[in-house]
């Protein structure tokens, strides 16, 4: 399914639609250019928990919030054995909902049937969001 928004509130309104299909044990891959939207995405995500305060991981790698919502950014990570290093991989087959942005430099360490999210930049504020 694709969907096309005009504006961060769309992009993070079709989110909020789409975590009503997510289960605990989820491992969701956020695909993306810089600035497309991935962390608006898993605030819309958020939304739906009733979760607030998302910001991007991007210097820590991890964020949680609430007791199950792991928000990871693996941009500065080369390699999947790396995030092992790290740890991060301790929760992606827990019993928590996982969102990993730049998955592709840790594509060795990911769990199987992840599901998957693309989101392009097709404008200023347009985006289309592939599920």
């Amino acid at each position: 399914m694709v969907i096309c928004t005009k504006s961060e509130r769309e992009t993070r309104t079709a989110a909020k639609k789409y975590a009503a299909t997510l289960s605990r044990g989820d491992v969701v891959l956020l695909y993306g250019d810089l600035g497309a939207g991935k962390t608006a995405f898993v605030k819309g995500v958020a939304d739906y928990f009733g979760i607030s305060g998302v910001t991007s991981p991007t210097y820590a790698y991890l964020n949680v919030y609430g007791d199950f919502l792991y928000h990871y950014d693996c941009y500065r990570l080369s390699s999947g054995e790396d995030a092992v290093a790290l740890g991060l991989n301790d929760y992606w087959e827990g019993d928590n909902i996982c969102f990993i942005e730049w998955p592709e430099n840790v594509a060795g360490a990911l769990p199987e049937n992840c599901k998957k999210v693309f989101i392009r930049k097709t404008g200023d504020n347009e985006r289309e969001i592939e599920l």
